[in-house]
Parts: C-alpha cells; sequence; structure tokens
C-alpha cells in the first residue's frame, strides 16, 4: 500500500474544500439579494426574515448535528450533511416567493450547520494539539473563499441565465464533494495510505484520558453548568452578528448606501472575505507566535489572539464617519480579518478544552448560542436598515465584540486546556 507524506495536510485540504462550498451556497442568497428583491418582490425586511430563518434553524441543529457527528462519526455524518445541503440548495432555484425561499435556506440550514463541528472534528482527529489551531484556521478561511466566489458566480449566472442557474450549479458541487468525502476521508487509525512515522506524530500530540474516563461523554446538563462552556458560548454569542451581517447584508449594502450596481458588487463585495481569509491563516498562526515571544501557554494565545481581533472590530464600526464607498470597503476589510481571527481562535478553544469523544457536541452548544444571535441580529437589521441605515449597526457589532474579548478573559482560566 502506497504511502503518502502530510497526509494531515491533504485532509484538512479536503475539510477546507467542503468549507468553501457550504459558503458558496451560504452566501449566494447574499449576492442575489438585489436580484431577488426586484425579480421576487422580496422586501428589505422580507429578506431579512429568509435570513433569520436560515439562522434560527442553523441554530436549532448545531447540538443535533454534533452529536450525530459524533455518533455517526466524522466521514459517514459529514458526507449526509452535505448531500442535505447540496439538494436544499437546488430546490431554492424552483421557488418563486419569499416564503418558499425562506422554507428552502431553513432546511438548509439545518444541514449546514454540521460544517464547523464536523471540521474541528476532522481537526481534531487528524492534528496534535500544537498543530490545531492552524489546521482551523485553514479549513475555517474556506469560509471566506465561498464568500469570494459567491458574487462574481451569480452575477456571471443571472448574465448568462438567472438567479437560479446559480443555486442550481453551487448544488451540484456539493454533491460532487459529498462522494469525494466519504470517498477519502477515514480516522488516521484506519486510514491506509498514512504513514507510520506521520501516524504516530498525530496520535501522540494529542490529548488522552486514560482508563474509563476517555470513553464517557458529557452529559448535556454537566456541559451547560461548566464555566469553560460559557467561556466559549458567550463570546461565540456576542461575535457571531458581524460574521452573520457581513456575509447575508455587504452587497445590499453597498446597493442602499452607495447605490452599487451588479457589477460593482461583483467587483468589490467579495474583498472583506479575501482580508478574511488572511485572519483565518494568520489567526491559525498568531497563537504559535504569541507562545513564542511572550511565554504564554496554549489558553493564554488564543485569549490574546481574541483580544487583537476585537480591537481591530472597531474599525466597520467607524463606516458612518465616511461617505466614501472605498473607505467603507476597506474597513470592512479590516473588519473581515478582525472577525476571522478572533472566530477561528474561539473555535479551536473548544477543542482544546473538551475532549475529542464530546468536542463536537460542546462546538455544537457554543455555535447554537453564536447562531442564536446571529438569528436575532438579522431581524435588527431587518427592521432598522432602511430607517436609521446600516452604520450604527456595525457601531453595535464592534462593541459587542470587545465586550466577548472581556468575557472570555474573565470566564476561561488559563489553566483549562485538557491534559
Amino acid at each position: 500500500m502506497r504511502k503518502i507524506s502530510g497526509m494531515r495536510w491533504y485532509m484538512i485540504s479536503l475539510v477546507t474544500l467542503g468549507t468553501i462550498l457550504c459558503y458558496l451556497t451560504r452566501n449566494t442568497i447574499s449576492a442575489a439579494a438585489p436580484t431577488l428583491q426586484t425579480e421576487l418582490h422580496i422586501s428589505t425586511q422580507q429578506y431579512s426574515y429568509i435570513i433569520a430563518i436560515f439562522s434560527a434553524c442553523y441554530t436549532v441543529a448545531q447540538p443535533i448535528v454534533g452529536y450525530v457527528l459524533d455518533t455517526l462519526g466524522t466521514r459517514v455524518g459529514y458526507a449526509l450533511f452535505a448531500v442535505l445541503w447540496a439538494l436544499f440548495c437546488i430546490l431554492a432555484s424552483t421557488t418563486h416567493g419569499w416564503i418558499g425561499l425562506a422554507a428552502c435556506r431553513g432546511a438548509g440550514g439545518l444541514a449546514e450547520s454540521a460544517m464547523i463541528p464536523a471540521g474541528l472534528k476532522a481537526s481534531s482527529e487528524w492534528f496534535p494539539a500544537k498543530e490545531r489551531s492552524i489546521a482551523v484556521g485553514y479549513f475555517n478561511l474556506g469560509s471566506s473563499v465561498g464568500a469570494i466566489f459567491a458574487p462574481p458566480l451569480v452575477a456571471w449566472a443571472i448574465m448568462y441565465h438567472s438567479w437560479r442557474l446559480a443555486f442550481i450549479l453551487v448544488g451540484i458541487f456539493s454533491l460532487v464533494w459529498a462522494v469525494l468525502w466519504y470517498a477519502v476521508y477515514r480516522h488516521p487509525t484506519r486510514q491506509k495510505h498514512l504513514g507510520d512515522a506521520e501516524r504516530e506524530y498525530i496520535l501522540a500530540g494529542q490529548h488522552h484520558e486514560a482508563g474509563a474516563a476517555a470513553l464517557k461523554k458529557v452529559k448535556v446538563g454537566e456541559l451547560l453548568r461548566l464555566r469553560k462552556f460559557w467561556a466559549i458560548a458567550v463570546p461565540r454569542f456576542l461575535a457571531e452578528p458581524a460574521w452573520g451581517t457581513f456575509n447575508a447584508w455587504i452587497p445590499l449594502f453597498m446597493v442602499k448606501a452607495y447605490g452599487f450596481n451588479l457589477k460593482q458588487i461583483a467587483l468589490f463585495a467579495w474583498m472583506p472575505m479575501l482580508f478574511a481569509d488572511l485572519g483565518c491563516v494568520l489567526g491559525g498562526y498568531m497563537p504559535v507566535f504569541f507562545q513564542r515571544v511572550f511565554g504564554v501557554n496554549l489558553i493564554v494565545s488564543r485569549k490574546l489572539v481574541v483580544t487583537v481581533g476585537a480591537i481591530l472590530m472597531i474599525a466597520p464600526g467607524m463606516i458612518g464617519l465616511f461617505g466614501n464607498p472605498f473607505v467603507a470597503i476597506a474597513l470592512l476589510c479590516i473588519g473581515g480579518f478582525a472577525h476571522q481571527s478572533l472566530s477561528g481562535a474561539l473555535i479551536t478553544l473548544s477543542s482544546d478544552v473538551f475532549r475529542s469523544e464530546e468536542v463536537a457536541t460542546a462546538n455544537g452548544f457554543t455555535g447554537m448560542a453564536a447562531w442564536l444571535a446571529s438569528s436575532l441580529f438579522a431581524l435588527v437589521v431587518g427592521a432598522l436598515a432602511d430607517t436609521i441605515g446600516f452604520s450604527p449597526l456595525f457601531v453595535v457589532l464592534s462593541i459587542f465584540d470587545l465586550v466577548g474579548a472581556v468575557m472570555l478573559w474573565i470566564l476561561l482560566k488559563n489553566n483549562e486546556a485538557v491534559a
């Protein structure tokens, strides 16, 4: 059997591709929003209902998919959810009003909620603890890559045929990936192409608990009473509205605030997501940098990444001070970088403080908290964007992230890493 060197990096590349396609599915509707408003006569508030329903379904499903992934395993579970989100994306192309579109996107949200828990679980399976933040940074990079591709893809589909074509193509791409994932992914202990030296390196660098404790999953009631759970859940609750706003509202913001047309959206709306990619990658290396330079431990290094990201999130809060659309894009680029760097650190913390047997479940519940906030804030944007504008809402997002960083320092002890 031929052994493949650096197999863990091929595995995380496959995870990243899945993240790209999941976010391409998610961002197709935001890129098409101006056209949908015209062709399907959808108001800004009705559009917010679509986004909120997606987020609400995503929220409810988070702990469920985490449990399913821990039960079925990463390979089978992720493939199943990818097939479902692909089919619901294709089905969205057949709708003729906001209610049908909301139903399809809600069902898609149930399936897409598996993305982060599955990616985190795959990272915890394939990487030693010291490399895990880098792995999470790379697979989380896919979230903004998908958002980068969405505006030009949707613009091309609309000019070539219609917005419906974009949904169909994205769904087909995801189906192909699901088949590839099921065919290729295996746990390191069962991957025949993995070299013995790399397998030993991966397994030796992971956290293990001795005896029966290693086999015991935390009960949900116990999980919700843990201080370390809330230390991650509260900052994620406060941070996620920013990412939800970036993904769902930037094209409409540029149309309403600066009069952008479809071509300008295709040219500029993806730029904040490019910087979000940089945040994913650099955010993954920042904990290593902080540990080396300042001599801090793993948990403190993650806290420092969240703190730096929260401070940089002040930039999008300043959008209202400038009337130039290109300055607005630049500030959103800083915000994209800031959010993804701090978000990656928060997500990785779940794998640092929870055992591998429970990490997907724990991440599912912290993700539930995050997406609950995103759902609520989508309704706020829909209700207020046409009256007070977007600028005050960006200020609120900046404040949320700063408060979240403070709460992380207060709630999470510096010695919480699983030993």
